[in-house]
């Protein structure tokens, strides 16, 4: 499966959210770190659902960028 992941570029770090599973995120100090770890996070967050006996949700976000041309 594959899941939407959102990273986002904080002050001093790089943060890491699954919006298809609430809950599963990852910190890091670098952008190739989080995504290390956001990948062992949707693993992790999927055995556990799988282990309580809780439907695992499809994967249904998608995600694009725009650009947006602004005047000067």
């Amino acid at each position: 499966m594959k899941y939407a992941v959102l990273i986002e570029r904080g002050p001093t770090s790089f943060g890491a959210t699954v919006p298809d599973l609430p809950g599963c995120i990852a910190v890091a100090e670098s952008r190739e770190e989080v995504e290390r770890l956001i990948e062992e996070a949707i693993a992790g967050h999927i055995a556990v659902l799988k282990e309580l006996g809780h439907p695992v949700p499809e994967p249904l976000t998608q995600a694009t960028t725009i650009d947006v041309k602004t005047s000067a």
